[in-house]
């Protein structure tokens, strides 16, 4: 995976952790075969590894699932693991790759095929189409953000996450949704605009409801 600029929002909401203490030693002795260093592993990653299965797929109960089976996952693949990237990268990629896979097998189209390099005018990309929003900037609450991001349709939500929130590239999803790069750009561009318009949304009836 590339490092890529993401949007404000994104960074300043879903920053990354650093390198964590005792990573290294638990991930040496875990691919030795040591059990409790492997449990140590996955008390440093699975809250991570949940919140990022969550975002995807915007259901408790499916992430629940797929956080359980990344870890099964990894338990069988730990000894592939090179060090050429960092480690929680890796593991992120693999968590990504399994959820794509468990929506294909629900049959579920990842992105929208009609939206591709031809939006209509009102929603048309602009010079900075794919790169920052500085619009999602500024002081948007975190929960409110998670919440506005788990009612996105799949198609955007799981191009927003990949993009804004993991920093994928537009050719690297592109190549995870089988999809065109044009279709991951106008994909991200129209999950930001729904992303505002849920925002307003929710900021108006929040407002509303403290009138009364």
């Amino acid at each position: 995976m590339t490092q890529n600029n993401t949007t404000p929002a994104a960074a300043g909401h879903f920053k990354r952790n650093p390198p964590i203490e005792g990573e290294a030693d638990a991930l040496e002795r875990a691919k030795n075969g040591d059990p409790d260093a492997f449990s140590k592993l996955y008390a440093l990653h699975k809250r991570r590894v949940y919140t990022l299965c969550l975002r995807m797929l915007g259901n408790v109960s499916e992430a629940e699932d797929m956080t359980q089976e990344a870890f099964l996952h990894l338990y069988r693949k730990l000894g592939s693991f090179r060090g050429e990237s960092a480690f929680s990268t890796w593991l992120h990629r693999l968590t990504v790759n399994l959820v794509l896979m468990h929506l294909r097998k629900k049959g579920l189209q990842l992105v929208s095929l009609e939206e591709t390099i031809n939006p209509s005018e009102e929603d048309a990309p602009k010079r900075d189409f794919g790169s920052r929003d500085p619009r999602l900037s500024g002081s948007v609450d975190r929960v409110a953000l998670e919440r506005a991001v788990a009612t996105l349709p799949p198609g955007y939500r799981l191009v927003f996450v990949l993009h804004d929130v993991e920093g994928y590239e537009h050719n690297e999803i592109a190549e995870m949704l089988e999809c065109s790069t044009g279709n991951s750009k106008s994909q991200l561009h129209k999950a930001r605009l729904k992303l505002r318009e849920i925002l307003r949304q929710n900021e108006h009836a929040a407002l509303v409801q403290e009138s009364k």
